[in-house]
């Protein structure tokens, strides 16, 4: 075996000893507590109604600024930026990509990054290939550390939040967030990945919601969960926009995503905004998943009022143990294990949808009560 085998070898053997080597599922069938389709917008054909022209190309034949350019493209920018209160918005083949481009460009050598320490991956990641030196954790959701970091003075800081915390279902105490680095001269960028299509009456996000939306710099709104389709984009000024055009490594090194999944998106904004949306159904169903859990006294479910309910198990061999028995149930659930989430906060992650039922709660209450 050579260096190299051996070195990726040892590293998946550590992973099996610690009882979290990560496996692709097999297909499964059954009640779905686990995808991100939180609207059931993904599965239910509801966009296909809002298809103005099929399209034809099957792909966009090269990147933006090549050949993968058009003017439909350019016109759900323009929708998308007017949905969420902003000047200008640029669309990413996903929100990984639209994460690590915006994050590794923006920072001059003299840039500070203050983030929460239960930031997505892709957000650290994007931290990690920035320029400059001083990247600072905060944290979680706590507003005197992230003061304490602002404090220290940062010649150009930029604080890293999202609104929904994909693994908790908690949300950031934004306002405070906004005033804070108001306060410090701080610039605020906000991953909206799980707000986009669930918080606010058309589903802006928390950032349009509490109407912050000129206080912040940037959001991140993803489409590959409530929206049901595929890609992201980097919503904010027009400067930001060009900007990240020309800056931006992930947005200019890669084919554009197909017409397809621009008609997808497309139309999945005007689905958000057609007279008989609401995801008022959705958040009933979270209030009375939330009050049965707690009448059947489980305990142990993160506090959130999102569609992520996180129920803690604290190993990785009881949060597999607990996915197995309630797989075999046949729910579609999967336990989310150290290095994930710190160790001691292994857990099954509940993704709750629009689409499940009190029945299937009430099923679910009884195999977590055994």
């Amino acid at each position: 075996m050579n260096p190299v085998d051996q070195y990726l070898g040892g590293r998946l053997s550590e992973r099996v000893e610690l009882g979290n080597l990560r496996r692709l599922p097999q297909t499964q069938y059954g009640i779905d507590f686990r995808s991100n389709d939180y609207l059931g917008i993904a599965t239910s054909g509801v966009l296909s109604s809002f298809i103005c022209e099929p399209s034809s190309p099957t792909g966009s034949t090269g990147s933006r600024l090549i050949s993968g350019n058009s003017r439909f493209i350019e016109e759900t920018e323009e929708l998308i930026a007017e949905f969420h209160g902003a000047e200008a918005a640029l669309i990413f083949n996903s929100g990984y990509d639209a994460n690590l481009g915006l994050l590794s460009s923006i920072a001059a050598r003299n840039t500070t990054f203050i983030y929460d320490e239960l930031c997505h991956a892709s957000i650290i990641d994007g931290i990690r290939l920035a320029a400059c030196h001083n990247k600072l954790r905060f944290a979680h959701n706590n507003l005197l550390d992230l003061e304490m970091q602002l404090a220290k003075g940062h010649q150009m800081a930029i604080v890293v939040v999202e609104s929904v915390y994909s693994m908790d279902g908690d949300m950031a105490p934004l306002r405070e967030i906004v005033d804070l680095c108001e306060r410090y001269g701080a610039q605020l960028i906000v991953d909206e990945a799980h707000a986009t299509g669930v918080i606010g009456m058309s589903g802006e996000g928390l950032v349009c919601n509490l109407d912050l939306h000129s206080r912040v710099f940037a959001r991140v709104h993803t489409f590959g969960k409530a929206l049901g389709t595929h890609g992201a984009a980097v919503v904010g000024s027009k400067l930001l926009r060009e900007y990240l055009v020309n800056f931006a490594r992930t947005f200019i090194y890669t084919t554009a995503l197909p017409p397809q999944s621009i008609q997808d998106i497309n139309n999945a904004y005007h689905y958000l905004q057609a007279p008989g949306f609401s995801n008022k159904p959705l958040h009933d169903f979270i209030a009375r998943f939330r009050q049965k859990m707690t009448e059947a006294g489980i305990v142990g479910f993160i506090e959130s009022h999102t569609p992520i309910q996180a129920l803690i198990a604290g190993t990785n061999d009881s949060a597999k143990r607990l996915a197995a028995t309630l797989q075999q149930a046949g729910f579609l659930v999967k336990p989310i294990l150290s290095p994930t989430v710190p160790a001691g906060k292994e857990r099954i992650r509940f993704c709750l949808h629009a689409f499940n039922t009190e029945e299937q709660v009430d099923l679910l209450v009884k195999h977590l009560s055994v």
